[in-house]
């Protein structure tokens, strides 16, 4: 058991929800026919992307897809990658050595992933060294939701109102758009000006080494210097900007698998209790497979993608994203 009793209650609650309305599952059924319903669904779940507007602009949108039609990565597409409750769906927003600043746009409708602005501008994550954009394959994790009205018992601090992020560190440089199965391994938890943010440390199960690798003393053994690297990255990155140095709980000692199974059961659970509010905060349920009141149909999707611009020549960069910046702490 990875999660003990909070394993079976995803495997049960995110299956069946998935393709059966938020339907309960009768005592009765058994633990073979939760793997025979899971087998059936999860091989069928393969994902596309569709790029709208111009990369490196503000009009740009990446969709995901499956064999039916766009999906929301916020809510369609399942927790869990299997019937074992072992592997998840991470969702890549930022490919390892890249700078753009890309996230699920949790407000628009079917949450394309999106370049993140500040200011009007395009928001790009600068090389701090000796560190090259991101150092990870950095994403999120599915029907997962950090919780802003909750403290979190661990940290103090309430969530950001994000999906769960994911850092991915496999030696595959990922696509964006792309849809890994990953494992766990362990999780930091930052302090991001005043929101919890956990950052939960993954590993691509198709990945030469992943069978060595199930929790974070394998990281240091196998990646040695990459948990070190991650607590100052994730430190130091906003200091360019002008802002101040990030903080974290427990000091910055990452903690284990089984720790950080937990934080992705919870926020599984909040992700379920914010499809049940009758005011979202301005997040979109948008949705088109889970047959409840903000589902839609393939017109209403369509209506949605005529609104963007179709997909274009990428922008040119300014030749400021290469620039190195040096930080004394």
């Amino acid at each position: 058991m990875i999660f003990g009793i909070s394993v079976q209650r995803i495997i049960r609650q995110s299956v069946f929800s998935q393709h059966s309305g938020f339907r309960r599952i009768s005592p009765l059924c058994t633990s073979t026919a939760i793997r025979q319903t899971a087998n059936k669904e999860y091989s069928k779940m393969t994902y596309q992307i569709e790029e709208r507007g111009s990369p490196n602009t503000i009009d740009y949108k990446l969709y995901i897809k499956n064999e039916k039609g766009i999906v929301s990565p916020f809510h369609d597409i399942p927790l869990l990658a299997d019937n074992t409750g072992k592997v998840f769906n991470m969702i890549v927003e930022i490919p390892r050595w890249s700078n753009a600043k890309m996230e699920i746009n949790t407000k628009s409708a079917l949450n394309p992933i999106i370049q993140d602005t500040k200011k009007g501008k395009l928001r790009f994550v600068p090389n701090v060294f000796p560190h090259k954009g991101y150092i990870w394959n950095y994403g999120a994790l599915p029907q997962t939701w950090e919780n802003p009205e909750l403290l979190d018992e661990h940290t103090g601090c309430k969530g950001d109102n994000d999906p769960l992020d994911v850092l991915e560190i496999g030696y595959k440089v990922a696509k964006r758009g792309e849809v890994l199965k990953v494992k766990v391994l362990g999780t930091v938890a930052l302090i991001d000006e005043g929101e919890t943010d956990w950052k939960v440390l993954v590993i691509n199960v198709e990945d030469p080494i992943a069978p060595e690798v199930n929790d974070i003393k394998d990281i240091e053994k196998h990646f040695p210097g990459l948990l070190k690297a991650t607590v100052e990255w994730l430190k130091i990155y906003k200091i360019p900007d002008g802002k101040p140095e990030n903080k974290f709980a427990f000091n910055g000692e990452p903690k284990d698998a089984e720790f950080a199974l937990k934080i992705v059961s919870d926020t599984h659970e909040y992700w379920k209790a914010l499809l049940q509010k009758e005011n979202t905060d301005g997040l979109s349920c948008v949705n088109t497979t889970l047959n409840n009141a903000s589902s839609i149909d393939n017109e209403k999707v369509q209506a949605i993608l005529s609104e963007s611009l179709p997909l274009s020549e990428p922008s040119p960069l300014l030749p400021e994203v290469d620039k190195w910046h040096f930080i004394k702490l």
